[in-house]
């Protein structure tokens, strides 16, 4: 009873989708254009109606004829329209015409902003759910030289494109209104994005901030609050930092997928990676062009040691970002449901690269209890489709025997099932891997680093203990501990 009366105060406490609205048309300040492509008017309704509009809004628009549109805003290089880069030019381009048209000597405190989405609603035979950018460009100080910004990307969850128009209207108003007067706390906006919005009916999937008043936002940061909010499933980003949409890297991609704690990257980690690679892109239906590496954490891997430290985590993305990958946090433990994510962007070939211990709890029935078909059922999932396996071997420390797919110990009730697919050429060894490196593990090295050891240094690969002494990686937080009780 208690949980639900501080749910139902909660509530109480969000601001009404008019009170937003409302607060925003009677600041004097604030004024901007809408520019809403292929949902209608939905957001810019909204301030209308609240009422004292006209000293919010400078226009308000609907470019959705192709036509029109690319007579306003250009012609993308690839002929669509629901993507990034036309949401960046409606921005720019909405934001120039405030500038050239409202002029500064009779309004010197006006706070510009361009307020813009382009998207794409479920279709008549409801096959494709619908998607679309979203994003707003505006400033908080009048002598600001550079804008600030705020674009995500959204997928519909609901079954009507009435009921997608609306949710896209009060998400556009919950943006608008999380820039001007939430923009401090951009972990809060990245929730108040939701407010009277069902997360059953709406999956935000990228994010970035820029500007000045976001210099200190780090964007693979607000990727992990999106896993961590449960507003998607998985999230991605480049070595810039930069947060990635998975759709757009993984679409019609074959895809090399590496899971691991990265706590440290090791010699070992990229050995798996550069011996598993090649193996891949020789592979006949592999095309180099249209292939993609990706280095994946999952969420509970992040939780090994009890809650998230965000420290920790961003330490292993620095470091896997400064080798130039393409990291992707998940929520994914199982693989199957790794590759069946995969699987809703490409139909080529999927490989996964990993160590021999992570084969056997492949094949551990205890993961699978959940599902109505159990162990079956995942691996109908798992190898079904066009999937191989790159097999790393291990070296039992006790009898020093180099372990790979042809001795692997797997529980007995799961042999035949495991020689299966090994024999229909599901699981691959790597053979031609580094035998003088077999004896490093993360955790090991994980382990001298924050004890002070020494020796660990040559177990990284080049450059990168250099990085992690530089910056004092994995032991900030000690250091600050230290540094607190002295």
């Amino acid at each position: 009873m208690a949980s639900v009366l501080r749910k139902e105060i909660a509530f109480e406490n969000i601001p009404s989708i008019k009170a937003k609205t409302l607060r925003i048309n009677l600041n004097p300040d604030i004024y901007g254009t809408f520019a809403e492509i292929g949902a209608g008017q939905e957001t810019a309704r909204h301030f209308f109606r609240s009422g004292g509009a006209s000293g919010t809004i400078a226009k308000a628009m609907s470019a959705y004829d192709k036509d029109f549109s690319d007579a306003i805003y250009g012609i993308e290089k690839d002929g669509r329209y629901v993507t990034q880069p036309r949401l960046k030019r409606m921005l720019a381009h909405e934001m120039q015409l405030m500038e050239e048209r409202i002029s500064r000597d009779k309004h010197p405190d006006r706070l510009f902003f361009s307020y813009a989405n382009t998207v794409a609603t479920i279709d008549f035979s409801k096959r494709y759910k619908g998607h679309g950018w979203i994003g707003i460009r505006f400033q908080l100080d009048t002598k600001q030289k550079e804008f600030d910004e705020i674009v995500l990307h959204v997928r519909f969850k609901q079954n009507e494109a009435r009921l997608q128009q609306e949710t896209l209207g009060i998400l556009g108003v919950n943006l608008i209104y999380g820039a001007f007067y939430k923009y401090h706390k951009p972990r809060k906006l990245l929730k108040y994005l939701y407010d009277h919005i069902d997360k059953d009916t709406l999956e935000i999937d990228m994010i970035n901030f820029s500007g000045p008043n976001f210099k200190d936002v780090d964007n693979r940061l607000m990727s992990l609050q999106l896993i961590r909010n449960d507003m998607t499933d998985a999230v991605m980003f480049g070595p810039d930092g930069n947060n990635l949409l998975p759709a757009a890297i993984l679409y019609k991609k074959n895809i090399l997928a590496l899971r691991g704690s990265f706590r440290p990257v090791t010699k070992v980690n990229m050995d798996m990676f550069q011996k598993s690679y090649d193996i891949f892109v020789r592979e006949q239906t592999v095309e180099l062009d249209k292939t993609i590496v990706i280095f994946e954490i999952t969420l509970s891997n992040l939780k090994a040691s009890g809650e998230i430290d965000e420290q920790d985590f961003m330490d292993r993305a620095e470091l896997l970002c400064s080798l130039g990958h393409t990291v992707m946090i998940s929520k994914f433990q199982e693989y199957f449901k790794l590759v069946e994510y995969f699987h809703n962007y490409t139909k080529e070939r999927i490989g996964l690269t990993m160590g021999v211990n992570n084969l056997v709890d492949v094949f551990d029935e205890k993961y699978y209890r959940h599902l109505s078909g159990g162990i079956l059922e995942a691996f109908g999932k798992l190898f079904f489709k066009d999937l191989k396996v790159y097999l790393y071997p291990m070296k039992n420390a006790e009898t020093g025997q180099v372990m790979t797919s042809n001795n692997v110990k797997v529980h007995p009730r799961m042999k035949e099932l495991y020689k299966f697919f090994k024999y229909n050429g599901k699981v691959m060894d790597i053979i031609d891997y580094d035998p003088e490196i077999m004896h490093i593990f993360s955790r090991e090295v994980l382990k001298r680093i924050m004890n002070g050891e020494g020796g660990w240094e040559e177990m990284l690969p080049e450059g990168i203990a250099e990085m992690i002494k530089e910056k004092n990686l994995f032991t900030r937080k000690l250091l600050k501990e230290e540094k607190n009780n002295a």
